[in-house]
């Protein structure tokens, strides 16, 4: 198991209605490009495993039959419900649950999604098994994963500020026995019984017009920002956020883009 804070609901549910807006911006090129990969037909039923507001539900949605989607955290499938219902969408089904224990029969779904999800799982193995078992024979699973923090002007402008914040948070090293190891990312999916596997690399940038709305972003859609303001306090939490902010004012010429790169694994279930 894993002792990581983003393994549990809470963070999550902390800013679900920030990292709505925000993630749109930063993750929604990782879903159109997944969903690109998937190549689906009008009439697949597909599960979304952690699908967080929606980012790759909504859009899918508009392109498939059906779409099932599944987090732990409920108040991110209340944000995915209310903007399905905003959009018109009736066609998108919500189930609070696990993915590393989804409640769901095999052969079920044409496709499997998680975007940025099951690389947080503390049993990742069980992650890829789960969706390989609810996936129906011929089926395809994209999952997603960020690369090292190293390749991302936007990971390291962030990282920047909070380590402004607090020194002790430094830019987190590559973790090579994770999923920004892409052998590492296709070794697991290949053990879960995944074939054809194939990892590619996907970039993107985002702009912001000034370094407050940047700071408003990373403030109010970091779940690691939700999981320090909780353990600091207010008082604490002001005078870092001050510091955050003004590393952003002093680094970050408004307008420029910042790209962030991730890998996306690709993966079929066999045919009998």
């Amino acid at each position: 198991m894993s002792g990581n804070p983003l393994a549990a609901a809470e963070p999550w549910d902390l800013v679900a209605d920030g990292y709505a807006e925000s993630a749109l911006a930063i993750m929604a090129p990782f879903s159109d490009r997944a969903l690109e990969l998937a190549d689906l037909p009008a009439d697949a039923h597909i599960i979304d495993v952690a699908a967080g507001p929606g980012t790759l539900s909504l859009p899918a949605a508009a392109r498939v039959r059906r779409v099932q989607a599944v987090d732990f955290a409920e108040h991110m499938l209340e944000r995915l419900g209310n903007a399905a219902r905003e959009a018109g969408l009736t066609n998108i089904d919500l189930q609070v649950g696990d993915g590393q224990q989804l409640p769901f029969e095999d052969d079920r779904f044409d496709a499997g999604f998680s975007m940025f999800g099951l690389m947080f799982f503390p049993d990742r193995i069980k992650g890829f098994a789960e969706l390989f078992r609810v996936l129906k024979p011929g089926g395809i699973a994209v999952v997603s994963s960020w690369a090292p923090v190293a390749e991302s002007p936007l990971m390291r402008m962030r990282f920047g500020a909070m380590a402004a914040g607090d020194p002790n948070i430094q830019e987190p090293q590559p973790n090579f026995l994770s999923l920004e190891n892409p052998e590492v990312f296709a070794t697991e999916m290949r053990g879960a019984g995944f074939a054809g596997v194939s990892i590619q690399r996907h970039t993107t940038t985002v702009s912001f017009p000034d370094a407050d709305r940047l700071w408003e972003q990373m403030s109010r859609g970091s779940a690691p920002m939700a999981v320090l303001r909780r353990s600091i306090g207010e008082d604490e939490w002001a005078a870092r956020s001050e510091a955050m902010r003004a590393y952003l004012v002093e680094n970050y010429r408004p307008n420029t883009p910042l790209a962030t790169t991730a890998f996306l694994g690709i993966g079929h279930k066999p045919l009998p």
